[in-house]
Order: C-alpha cells, then structure tokens, then sequence
C-alpha cells in the first residue's frame, strides 16, 4: 500500500511527459487526485490505538551493508502523508492559468516532488529516508530556479546549498551509526529500529562525546529544513522567488520535513543530548517566533510577511517538540498540519492576486474589499487561521504547545506568549491596509474577483480551517498513541539517567567521607 502511494505520482509523472500538451495539466490533476484518494484508503487500514509501526513493507536492498528498503507508518507519519497528496492537487490547480511556459516540465516536477516527500514520511531506513530526504531538493531547485522571479537562481543556489550542506553531516552521522549497529549488534543495519536500541556513549558536560555530536548533526539537517532561526535565511528569498505552487509546497509540506526529522528521529534516537541540550532547541524556537513576527512586521512585501510569518510559525512547532511532554509534541504535529493549511491558502491567495496586478507591494493597495469582496472573506478566513483565534485551526495547535512550553520552561512560555500577540498585530495591520483604507494605485473597477477555478481551490483549505479548530480530536486521535508512546520513552529514559546520576553522586559522597 505505501509502496503504490509513493511511487504512483512518479509513475504517472512519465506520463505527463508523453501526453498531447493540452492534456498536461488535467493529466497532472487527475492523477494527483487518485493519490490522494488512494491515501485516504490508509484512514480505513491504521490502527488508532495501536504505538506499533503500521503497513510494513521490507525488502533487501544493499544487503552487505544492511540497507533495506523498509517503509511504514505511524500516528505521527499519518496525516503529514494524508497532508501531502491533500496540497498536491490543489497547487496545480492554483497554477492552472500562471504557469505558461514549459508546463510539461513544470507538471513533471511536482509528481517527482510529491513522491520524494512521501518517502521521506514513510521511509524507516536511515539511507532510504535519505536519498528521499534529498531528492526532494532536485525538483524544487529547478521550480524555483526556472519559474521564480527575477532573482530565482540566486534564490535556487541559496536553498540548494543552505539544505545540502547540513544534510552532509547528517549523512556523516549515520554512516557511524550504522558502523555502531555493526559493533554493538554483530551485524550491519540502517533501520531506525535497530538506531533505536543502539548504546550511543554520551559523556556529560562536553560537547565531544558521540551522542552529542551526533545529535548536533542531524538537529543541524533538520534545523536549516524548518528552517529555524538563525539558519532561515534561504527561506524568505525561496519563498518570494518561487512560483505559487513552489511556495505552497515548500511552506505546506517540505518545511515538515524537517520538524518530522526531529521526531522521527533527533528525540528517539538521542535521549540523553536531547535532555541535556534540547534547552538550545527550545530557546531557538521561542526567539524564531518573536523574531520572525517582528521581521514579517516591517516587510512591505505582502509575499516576504507570509515566508517571514513561517519562521514565526515553525518556531511554534519547534518550541513544542522539545519541550518533550504530551502537550508540547500533540502541538506540535497538529501545528505542522495547521501551517500547511494556513499558511499554503495564504500563499495561493497572494498568488492569485499577483496573477491580477504583477505586483506583491503592500502600499500599492488598499481598498481591495470594495472591488473583490469574495477574495477578501477568503483572506479573511485564513487570517484568522494564521493568528490563531478560537474556531480555527491555528488556535487548538498554538493553545497546546504554549501548555507544553509553560510546562517545560515558563520563561520561554512568556516569550512564545508575546509572539501570539505579534503574530496578529502584523497578520491584522497587513489585511487592513489592503483590504480597507484608501484605495491604492492597484486597486481598479477592472479587478475581477475570484473565479470558479480558484474557489474550488480554496474551499478544502477554508473547510479544513473550522473543520479541524471544532472537532480537533477527530484528527488528534489517530496519533495520540504514537505520541503517548514517544513521550513515555523519553521521559522513562531521562529518569533512569537522573537515577544514574544520583546513585554516582551518593558513590563519590561516599568515597569522600571514607
């Protein structure tokens, strides 16, 4: 099953590429939609109450080095690939009138994409959850690098660089940990699994033991993936230079990429530097939010508020992953699917207004709920969404991990609190001055409203929105296991390493008095 759901948009990617060029697009939709349909089967074959990993598949693959080709899925893993082939569809839709030149390619590439995604949330092979890990980098490069804007190559170098260079080490890392494996097990591995149950020596207080440079070096991957303050800046550049659905794909899947690499596995795989270093990781989180709201505020590009407004977001999530409780990491995977919501309906909006003026400047607009009503209660919807407020989506996610955050540190609680109310002084002050106000230069009779096409676009997102602030549960439930059984592990782990602790201190006391 997760094979067919991987590898099918790949397949039918070769088909986009021989079909009579009028058929291109619908080709792509099609088939993105059957994807997505065919994900929705995992609903009806998962296991809510079950922690266990789900719909297994293994093969051997370089077998002289234990490589497998291993493919499963969790509560965790769940929605992020139900999210995946939701937002595929509708970036294609998006771009339906946008995308003029070299729409085969272009369409080709988003199947390529959505199948290295997937792989990346299924893959339970440390080489395997790699190579997708990477592929996903080929596609974007060239959607940006091709359709973006006037500056798209430097944005395309930038991202490709800034992405790969922390993979490398991450790569570096688990070739040692599959020489461990070797060591400590007698035979080769690169399953998770078999990371899982590896003896990682970590020597407290100092930087240089292996676990604690392994930890750096996948946090590091993962961290420019987010990406998370300071490393965020490829982001803001790729976001404004990339064609609508490049900025729907990166800001609602690729950048959970990252924050599922964190759980997957930065949390399982190094207990001990988690608990002696996550406080970093907490602190990048709660600066990432405040300093992106802050950022997004002063931008007078309405594009560069919404990339800026992800470095808020994903703090959020970040913040709540290492706060390492139930409350924190519920949030946290519920705020990965809020943002690709929210954030996604954003960047499809602005889109669909730059179609109509070639122009994203704030100050060039201005009364546009006047001419174009029914675009305005749609931005009005997802703005809600973006500041959290009661009802929506974002407010269930930001209300869990600020629980988590207050539990974990209730200082830095205090400053993700000051990034809610950031977040929707610049969210709100942009809606008002280009929606309201005095009509700018942009801002003409002629201006069409939204379209048949583009409303059938943005009606799951706007759904999604209500659907999932009233009844979060029916979405919460189906990881809740996982999450329970994340949580029970690393804090039974952090106990017995106080313990340890403890019982070495009373032998050195000890000794003393003897």
């Amino acid at each position: 099953m997760l094979t067919k759901i991987v590898f099918l948009p790949l397949l039918l990617s070769l088909l986009v590429l021989v079909v009579p060029s009028r058929w291109v697009r619908l080709t792509a939709l099609i088939s993105t939609i059957g994807v997505f349909v065919l994900s929705l089967f995992l609903l009806f074959q998962f296991d809510k109450t079950s922690a266990a990993l789900q719909l297994v598949e293994t093969k051997d693959w370089v077998s002289s080095f234990g490589i497998k080709y291993f493919l499963g899925i969790d509560g965790i893993s769940l929605w992020l690939v139900i999210l995946t082939t939701f937002l595929t569809p509708l970036m294609i839709l998006g771009s339906w009138t946008s995308i003029t030149e070299r729409v085969r390619s272009f369409h080709f590439f988003i199947l390529f994409l959505e199948t290295a995604m997937l792989g990346t949330f299924v893959a339970m092979d440390a080489i395997l959850f790699y190579t997708f890990f990477e592929a996903s980098l080929i596609p974007m490069y060239f959607m940006v690098g091709i359709w973006g804007g006037a500056r798209r190559l430097y944005a395309a170098m930038k991202f490709f660089i800034f992405t790969m260079s922390g993979s490398v080490l991450m790569l570096v890392a688990i070739i040692a940990m599959m020489l461990m494996t070797e060591s400590q097990f007698g035979t080769m591995s690169a399953s998770l699994l078999d990371f899982y149950k590896l003896d990682i020596p970590f020597i407290g207080g100092t930087l240089f033991s292996p676990q604690t440079l392994m930890f750096f070096a996948f946090s590091l991957a993962f961290a420019i993936k987010v990406p998370m303050f300071p490393v965020h800046t490829w982001l803001p550049d790729a976001h404004v230079e990339a064609p609508t659905a490049g900025s729907v794909v990166l800001a609602g899947v690729m950048l959970k990429m990252g924050t599922y690499g964190f759980v997957r596995m930065v949390l399982p795989m190094f207990p001990e530097a988690v608990s002696n270093f996550g406080w970093i990781f907490l602190l990048l989180g709660a600066l990432g939010i405040v300093y992106g709201a802050l950022v997004a505020m002063v931008q007078p590009d309405i594009k560069k508020l919404v990339a800026y407004s992800s470095v808020s977001h994903m703090g959020y999530v970040v913040l709540g992953l290492f706060a390492m409780n139930t409350y924190g990491i519920t949030g946290g995977i519920f705020q990965m699917l809020n943002h690709g919501v929210s954030t996604g309906a954003l960047f499809l909006l602005v889109g669909m207004i730059y179609e109509r003026t070639h122009s994203r400047e704030i100050v060039k607009y201005g009364g546009l709920a006047r001419v174009m009503p029914v675009f305005t209660i749609c931005f009005f919807i997802v703005t809600l969404s973006s500041i959290a407020v009661p009802g929506t989506n974002g407010f269930v996610g930001e209300v869990l991990i600020l629980m988590g955050g207050f539990m974990a540190n209730k200082g830095l609680g205090a400053i993700a609190v000051v990034g809610v109310v950031l977040g929707a002084a610049y969210m709100l002050w942009m809606f008002k001055r280009v929606f309201f106000g005095k009509p700018g230069e942009l801002t003409k009779e002629s201006l069409l409203d939204l379209n048949l096409r583009e409303i059938l676009t943005l009606a799951p997102l706007l759904l999604l929105v209500f659907w999932m602030g009233i009844f979060p549960n029916q979405f919460l439930d189906w990881s809740k296991s996982s999450i329970d059984h994340l949580v029970k592990n690393s804090q039974s782990y952090t106990l017995a390493i106080h313990q340890q602790t403890s019982e070495n201190l009373n032998d050195l006391i000890a000794e003393a008095n003897q």
